[in-house]
């Protein structure tokens, strides 16, 4: 009978846990104005989103690194209505600042210190923020400006109060290994109530092979595991990007695929956003992929994922492609699960960067969970 009652147990905690997210269904878009101004700051340039359900709040990252005003996040209240998002209210600005409370420097004047913020999470078990750091790397006439990027525990005033270490897969270097130039963290979650953190990299280390192309799919990024508590590396997992989705104009113009957010689900599983964008098309392609972990290899100590293909990399099965909705859709860099609709089901945001160009949309998009 015991041997019964736990296979039962069993079964059914299997049932609970197979329960996942099956679509994402489009509602609502909600623009802020081109050049909009708060708090002598101007809103542009949203590269990460955070919903906080206690407070019924937002925080988003601003990727200004300090040329127009200094490095910030802003709060704001995004009002739900009739499936649509009604309003979207700025609340107070937060300047980012070093550990002895300066602000830091400009790109313009500083480019070796000065951060490119591209991601945000609160924590609600440790009442602290953790926001990303791309670095920065510029090589010419032989001469090397090199900052690592950095994973950053912030206090709410804004104040460095601690770093998560990062592997030496990460360290920028003047020879074509580690990130490339604004290639490195752009999505950061926290699972398992708050003890586990996961931080995604854009687009493949040098030592890992080329970015996407327009037709190859052999393009892996890392994704790294923490214990928060520890501030310990528990493991990186392997993820294969998209090939690019359109031919630049001209054909030799800019391109790029790669991940720009990650969020849980379930255990080891996870919505996974790629961003695609080539010069002279206008709209980004914005996939979204549900991705499980669970059979994915530790490739910790696997110095070069070219030399050494990963044969476990993660799962991944594509949820949503934004080419499908037939809108225009800007640069979007953040996505964040939000309150629960009138009909009872998840409402999900995501947000896009435009860079501060009069031509781009800071867009929010909002979305029904099924």
């Amino acid at each position: 009978m015991k041997s019964i009652l736990t296979a039962l147990i069993f079964l059914f905690a299997c049932a609970a846990n197979a329960q996942t997210i099956k679509k994402l269904t489009f509602l609502s878009e909600f623009d802020i104005p081109y050049n909009f101004q708060f708090q002598n700051t101007t809103v542009g340039g949203l590269s990460g989103i955070d919903y906080n359900p206690k407070a019924n709040e937002y925080y988003l990252i601003c990727d200004d690194r300090a040329v127009i005003n200094p490095i910030r996040f802003y709060t704001a209240k995004i009002n739900l209505k009739a499936g649509k998002i009604d309003t979207a209210l700025f609340i107070s600005q937060t300047e980012l600042r070093q550990p002895n409370g300066a602000l830091y420097p400009s790109l313009s004047t500083d480019p070796a210190h000065a951060p490119d913020p591209e991601a945000i999470r609160f924590n609600s078990a440790k009442k602290y923020f953790v926001w990303t750091s791309e670095g920065e790397r510029i090589i010419k006439d032989g001469n090397a400006i090199l900052q690592d990027p950095a994973i950053i525990i912030i206090d709410s005033n804004g104040k460095d109060i601690g770093h998560f270490p990062l592997p030496k897969q990460f360290q920028m270097s003047k020879d074509e290994k580690g990130p490339r130039q604004n290639g490195a963290f752009e999505g950061v979650c926290f699972t398992d109530n708050s003890k586990t953190m996961y931080v995604t990299t854009e687009v493949p280390l040098y030592q890992d092979g080329p970015p996407a192309g327009l037709k190859d799919t052999s393009a892996y990024v890392r994704i790294l595991k923490y214990d928060v508590d520890n501030k310990k590396l528990l493991a990186q997992y392997a993820y294969k990007l998209s090939s690019i989705a359109h031919a630049p104009k001209p054909e030799d113009g800019f391109k790029v695929n790669g991940i720009v957010d990650i969020l849980p689900i379930g255990a080891d599983e996870f919505m996974i956003t790629e961003r695609s964008f080539s010069t002279g098309v206008k709209n980004c392609t914005i996939k979204v992929f549900k991705c499980n972990f669970q059979t994915a290899s530790d490739i910790t100590n696997v110095q070069s994922l070219k030399v050494n293909r990963p044969k476990m990399p993660v799962k991944k099965q594509l949820l949503l492609d934004m080419d499908s909705l037939n809108i225009y859709i800007d640069n979007v860099e953040g996505a964040t699960f939000g309150p629960r609709l009138s009909n009872g089901k998840r409402s999900m945001i995501f947000v896009s960067d435009n860079d501060f160009h009069s031509d781009r949309k800071t867009q929010f998009l909002l979305f029904q969970v099924d």
